[in-house]
């Protein structure tokens, strides 16, 4: 918990010194690498794109569950397995990636659009808000200054997995899923900004797979939707019970 302290402590003590000198840094950046991020920020919005589309899919045909969640998993391990020379087939993989994911958490829209469909409108715009300045300051910032949150955000993942298994197996109370809700928000809100800056590392040692990078962005980005969606619905749903309950009195 430190160390995200000392991100946002390091992000907000560096706003008076944010210039028009400040937006150079992008000049550590080579043109070859700015290329490339472009192409994983294009793939990464092809990504949503399709998991929109997976959406709404579930929508017209209620088929998101357990096996487009297999087959989400599946598929990306597939596009692991494929070399980086087929790009036209990961490419299509990544895409098909992002339709199974889409139509799995396809129930919680449904969900949400049934309740307010504002909730999901505002639950987007938030994640695409929160990833597009956590994206920038990983760019802003000096090269690796963030790398070493790395290895506490998948200590932090780690534990919220074991917290997961031990609630499943032995039941688990509002407090603990409170917690995960939050913690895993958190976490992945850190991945955001640490994933970014080891795409810029990888391809500044020359790895340009932009297909893989989009990908990684792509589970933060959803990750932290989902999150914010539940929140948001939550918060919503409280507000609910409460006028209902003023109205019996």
């Amino acid at each position: 918990m430190d160390a995200f302290a000392s991100l946002f402590e390091s992000q907000s003590s560096g706003r008076n010194s944010w210039s028009y000198d400040s937006l150079k840094n992008f000049r550590q950046i080579s043109p070859t690498v700015q290329n490339h991020l472009k192409q994983v920020y294009l793939s990464l919005c092809c990504a949503l794109i399709a998991s929109a589309f997976g959406a709404y899919l579930h929508i017209l045909w209620n088929i998101g569950g357990f096996l487009t969640t297999v087959g989400f998993g599946a598929t990306v391990m597939f596009l692991l397995a494929t070399p980086p020379h087929k790009e036209q087939k990961r490419v299509s993989l990544l895409m098909a990636a992002g339709v199974f994911e889409g139509a799995s958490i396809g129930p919680l829209i449904e969900l949400a659009i049934d309740f307010d469909p504002s909730i999901l409108v505002g639950a987007f715009v938030g994640t695409a808000l929160a990833f597009a300045c956590f994206s920038a300051a990983a760019m802003l910032a000096k090269r690796r200054e963030y790398l070493y949150l790395g290895g506490l955000l998948s200590s932090g993942l780690s534990i919220m997995c074991w917290l997961s298994v031990a609630s499943y197996f032995f039941g688990g109370s509002l407090a603990m899923f409170k917690f995960e809700l939050y913690f895993g928000l958190l976490i992945f809100v850190g991945y955001m900004v640490v994933d970014t800056q080891d795409i810029i590392e990888k391809a500044h040692l020359g790895d340009l797979d932009y297909v893989k990078h989009a990908l990684t962005l792509f589970t933060d980005f959803v990750a932290v939707f989902v999150r914010i969606l539940i929140i948001m619905l939550r918060n919503a749903s409280d507000k609910e019970e409460k006028k209902k309950k003023k109205r019996r009195n």
